[in-house]
C-alpha cells in the first residue's frame, strides 16, 4: 500500500500543472456528479421495482379473477347439461331396445345437448362415460365407462365433492383443460358411477389471458403438483430470451409457491440472471397463476441511464479538459517561455533571456517577476563564468610561460655544455658545422613570434638537432620523415615533436650502437591528426612504461613537475591537453629491446590547431 501511494505521489509530482488542475476539477466536479447520479439511479431502481411489483400483483389478481370467472362458466354449463334429465335417463337405459326411441332421442334430447355445448365457445367437447352394457356409442358425447382412463378416478371425484378440474386432461391433456363431474353413482345395473367430462382447449380457455402483457411480466399457469405441467405463451419475449433456462426457472419458482403466502414475491437466480415472481393460488384448478419478470428487463431503463450518465460524464470531463487546457495555456504561456529559456540555458545558450515586454512603469504579475529575476540571474552567471574563465586562462598562461622557460633553459644548458666539452677535447674544423646547427636550434627555440609553426618548420628543426647530435655522438642516428606535401603545410604547436626525438636520442640508443627514428603522419576517423615518432632502440622498461602511461592518463590541469632527468613526455602531453582538451595529447607504446612509439594526437581540422 505504501509503495502504491509513493508511486501515485511520484506520478502526481511529475505531472504537468494542466494535468493536476484537470484531476482537481474532475475530483471536485465530475466524481460528485457521478456519485449523485448513481444514487439517483439506484433510488429510481428501487421505485421502479416497487411500481413493477405493484403492477404485477394487480395483474395477477386480475388474471385470478378472470380464470375463476371462466371456471364458473364451465361449471354453469355442466349444471345446465345435467338439467337435461331426459338425456341423462336415456343414456342409462337400454338404448338398443327400440330404434324409434333412438331416433327421437337424436332429434330431441341429443340436439338440445349439442346446442348447450355450442352456446359456450370455450367448451370444446362434452362427454358422458356410463357403465351401461346397453349403451349405444354412436355419438362422440356418449361413451362406455371402459373408455374412461383412469377408471378408478371416480373415487377421487367422490372424495372431492363430486367435481374436479384438471389443468391437463387425461385425454389429450397436453393442450386441454377438463372438468369432471359425477352424474350418477352405482345402481343395480351399474358397477361404476357415470362421469361427465367437459373439455376446453388451452388455446381457447386461456386465449388473451396469457397473451396479455403488463410491463415486462410473463404470465404462466402452473400445476400445483408438477412444475413441468404449465400453460404459457411460448412466443412471448421472456420465453424466447430464457431459452433452455425456462424449465429451470419454473422449477425453482414452483419450489417456493405457497397457497398461504400469496402476497409475497419470489426471487430466484438461474445462471447469471435473477427473476422475480408474483402468484395467486386457484383452488378449483389446484394451480397457480404466476407473473414472472427478469431483473434485467425490469431495470433496463435505469441501466440505460447508467450508460447515459457515463456518456455525459465523459463529455463533461472532455469539456473540463478543454477548459483547463485553454485556461492554463493562457495563464502559463509566459511561464512556458521561461521553461523554454531554461532548456536553452541547459544546452549552453546563456544568452537565452526572456522577452518580458513590460514598460518601465509596469510591475507585472508573479510570472513577470520570475522572468525579471531569471534574466538578472543569467547576467550574473555570465559574469561569474567570465571571471572563472579569465582566472583559468591566467593560471594556464602562467603554466605555459613556466614551461617555455624550463624548456629553453634546459635545451640551451645541455647544448652549450656539450659544445664546451667537445671544444676542449677536440680542436677540429667540424666544430664549425656543429655550431651552425646549434645556432639554428637556438634561433628556433628562442624565437616565439607565434605559438604555431608548420609541420615542415618543426621537422627542419628536428633535422638540425639530429645533425648536431650526430656530430656529437659520431653519426649513429638516422632520421626518416617522408611526409606528403599537403601535410607539411599544416600548423602544429611549436616544439611539440623535438622533446620526443630528444628522448629517443638520449634514452633509446643502445651503448655503442645506432638508432633509427621514423616520423609518419595519418588521419584517424577524419577528426584526429596522428603524428607517430617511432624508434628501434632499447625500448622502455615495463614498469617505467606503466608509470608513463598512468601519468598520461592523469589530470591535465595538475602542475607539471620536472623529473631528475629533465622535462619528459608528460610535459608535452599536459601542454597539448591544456589547449586542445582531453581528446588530444600523447600516448606511448614500447617493447623492451624492440621499439618505442610515441603518438601525438592533434585535431585534424587545421583551423582548430593552435599553439601553446
Amino acid at each position: 500500500m505504501k509503495y502504491l501511494l509513493a508511486k501515485m505521489r511520484k506520478i502526481y509530482r511529475n505531472s504537468r500543472i494542466s494535468q493536476k488542475l484537470f484531476i482537481a476539477f474532475s475530483i471536485t466536479i465530475a466524481v460528485p456528479a457521478i456519485v449523485v447520479s448513481f444514487l439517483f439511479i439506484r433510488t429510481q431502481e428501487s421505485q421502479l421495482y416497487k411500481d413493477a411489483m405493484a403492477n404485477g400483483s394487480s395483474h395477477v389478481s386480475r388474471l385470478n379473477e378472470q380464470l375463476r370467472s371462466r371456471l364458473e362458466m364451465i361449471e354453469n354449463a355442466s349444471s345446465t347439461a345435467l338439467t337435461q334429465k331426459a338425456f341423462v335417463d336415456f343414456i342409462h337405459s337400454n338404448m338398443r331396445s327400440d330404434g324409434l326411441r333412438l331416433v327421437k332421442f337424436r332429434q330431441n334430447q341429443y340436439e338440445q345437448m349439442s346446442n348447450i355445448i355450442q352456446s359456450h365457445e370455450m367448451i370444446n367437447q362434452l362427454s358422458f362415460y356410463v357403465d351401461n352394457p346397453n349403451l349405444y356409442e354412436i355419438w362422440p358425447e356418449i361413451y362406455h365407462y371402459d373408455k374412461f382412463t383412469p377408471q378408478d378416478y371416480w373415487e377421487e371425484l367422490r372424495d372431492e365433492g363430486g367435481a374436479a378440474y384438471r389443468l391437463f386432461a387425461f385425454k389429450d391433456g397436453e393442450h386441454t383443460l377438463s372438468y369432471y363431474r359425477l352424474v350418477r353413482l352405482q345402481g343395480q345395473q351399474q358397477k361404476r358411477p357415470s362421469i361427465m367430462e367437459i373439455r376446453a382447449k388451452h388455446s381457447v380457455f386461456f386465449k388473451d389471458l396469457l397473451e396479455e402483457t403488463v410491463g415486462d411480466f410473463f404470465s404462466v399457469v402452473m400445476d400445483g403438483t408438477n412444475p413441468s405441467q404449465s400453460v404459457y405463451n411460448p412466443k412471448h419475449v421472456f420465453a424466447q430470451n430464457a431459452g433452455e433456462e425456462l424449465d429451470e426457472v419454473f422449477a425453482r419458482i414452483h419450489l417456493q409457491l405457497d397457497a398461504l403466502q400469496q402476497n409475497s414475491s419470489i426471487k430466484v437466480k438461474v445462471g447469471d440472471h435473477t427473476y422475480y415472481a408474483l402468484y395467486r393460488y386457484i383452488a378449483p384448478l389446484n394451480a397457480y397463476v404466476v407473473d414472472i419478470a427478469s431483473h434485467q428487463a425490469l431495470m433496463k431503463g435505469p441501466r440505460s441511464w447508467y450508460g447515459f450518465v457515463v456518456a455525459i460524464t465523459l463529455v463533461v470531463l472532455l469539456l473540463i479538459l478543454l477548459i483547463v487546457s485553454q485556461t492554463t495555456r493562457r495563464i502559463f504561456r509566459r511561464l512556458d517561455s521561461v521553461l523554454a529559456s531554461m532548456r536553452k540555458v541547459r544546452k549552453g545558450q546563456l544568452d537565452a533571456k526572456i522577452d518580458i515586454g513590460l514598460d518601465e512603469n509596469e510591475i507585472g504579475d508573479e510570472i513577470d517577476e520570475v522572468a525579471v529575476n531569471y534574466n538578472k540571474m543569467l547576467d550574473e552567471v555570465q559574469q561569474l563564468m567570465t571571471q572563472v574563465v579569465d582566472k583559468q586562462l591566467i593560471a594556464k598562461n602562467a603554466q605555459l610561460h613556466s614551461l617555455h622557460s624550463q624548456i629553453n633553459s634546459h635545451f640551451l644548458y645541455n647544448a652549450l655544455e656539450s659544445i664546451r666539452m667537445l671544444s676542449e677535447v677536440q680542436r677540429q674544423p667540424a666544430i664549425a658545422d656543429a655550431v651552425v646547427s646549434l645556432g639554428s636550434l637556438l634561433r628556433y627555440s628562442m624565437k616565439w613570434h607565434s605559438d604555431t609553426v608548420t609541420l615542415s618548420e618543426e621537422l627542419a628543426n628536428i633535422q638540425s638537432y639530429i645533425r648536431f647530435m650526430n656530430f656529437m655522438e659520431g653519426g649513429n642516428i638516422e632520421l626518416t620523415a617522408d611526409l606528403p606535401q599537403e601535410v607539411l603545410r599544416y600548423a602544429i604547436p611549436k616544439m611539440c615533436m623535438q622533446p620526443i626525438v630528444e628522448n629517443a636520442v638520449h634514452h633509446a640508443v643502445p651503448l655503442g650502437g645506432s638508432i633509427r627514428i621514423q616520423i609518419t603522419v595519418r588521419v584517424e576517423d577524419e577528426s584526429l591528426l596522428l603524428i607517430e615518432i617511432r624508434d628501434d632502440g632499447a625500448g622502455v622498461d615495463s614498469r617505467m612504461l606503466t608509470s608513463l602511461q598512468a601519468a598520461l592518463r592523469g589530470d591535465p590541469d595538475s602542475p607539471v613537475v620536472a623529473s631528475k632527468n629533465g622535462l619528459g613526455l608528460e610535459n608535452v602531453h599536459k601542454r597539448l591537453q591544456l589547449h586542445y582538451g582531453k581528446g588530444c595529447g600523447l600516448w606511448i607504446e614500447s617493447e623492451k629491446g624492440a621499439y618505442t612509439c610515441v603518438t601525438i594526437r592533434l585535431p585534424w581540422e587545421n583551423v582548430n590547431l593552435g599553439g601553446w
